[in-house]
């Protein structure tokens, strides 16, 4: 089975520990991962902000880097969801602009193949229990493109439940968005922020040592409230706690 890595910008430039937790792991578990050096956006920013034909050239390279792989891994609900319901959209955009040259053909092979951490461990792989320990009260914050667009479920959860040493604290009101949202935090601030308070208290109430969530762009905003309580609460991906050995974390 050949494995591309789908790092998303935001891990690329911002969280790259994050990749390299998911190499640790796939190595692990006895899976060789590949890095196409082609891949860029996936083209949600522009797709979201009203700027749909902006995202036509980035489809383009998307299917052009990981065409022919079986399978593209990637640690974010919220970019998987991206190519999986929106590029045949932007392949249809393109077909209406005179712009396909196959487009729609390539999006639909290659878009399906393209899975979350979560789906992919559990679904094609099989294993719930990847060999971690990390012996820490954790809180998992179910991000809102993995819940309602991608429908992970339990995926996550029954991951961390299968780490050692690890106890998974309830989260009150755990659906509710931390207020991201993208380009919602930039457009509208100040509701962004209020919305993050309320996660912020609510993770407080838990006890949690770390937070993790499936989204690292979810985990920055709520991070950033959470320093600026000066609280000591953690947060890391859901790789990064699927990679931890007990030693390393």
């Amino acid at each position: 089975m050949r494995i591309a890595l789908f790092i998303t910008c935001y891990n690329d430039m911002l969280f790259p520990e994050v990749g390299q937790a998911m190499v640790r792991l796939f190595r692990r578990l006895g899976h060789d991962v590949e890095f196409p050096a082609e891949q860029t956006c996936c083209g949600q920013m522009h797709f979201n902000s009203g700027y749909q034909d902006a995202c036509i050239p980035l489809v383009q390279r998307f299917v052009g880097a990981f065409a022919g792989y079986d399978v593209v891994v990637t640690p974010s609900g919220s970019c998987a969801s991206m190519v999986r319901r929106y590029h045949p959209l932007v392949a249809e955009l393109a077909a209406d602009r005179g712009a396909d040259s196959g487009l729609r053909d390539l999006v639909a092979a290659v878009s399906p193949r393209v899975l979350e951490l979560s789906e992919f461990l559990v679904d094609t792989l099989g294993v719930t229990d990847v060999g971690a320990r990390f012996p820490h009260r954790v809180a998992f914050h179910p991000t809102c493109h993995s819940t309602r667009l991608l429908v992970v479920g339990d995926r996550p959860t029954r991951l961390l439940a299968g780490v050692e040493g690890l106890t998974l604290v309830d989260l009150p009101r755990s659906e509710a968005c931390c207020g991201f949202g993208g380009t919602f935090a930039v457009k509208n601030a100040d509701t962004s922020v209020a919305m993050g308070q309320d996660k912020v208290d609510d993770v407080l109430g838990t006890g949690a040592e770390v937070l993790t969530a499936g989204d690292t762009s979810c985990l920055m905003h709520i991070g950033g409230l959470l320093s600026r309580r000066r609280s000591s609460v953690r947060v890391m991906h859901l790789a990064e706690i699927l990679a931890a050995t007990g030693t390393d974390a």
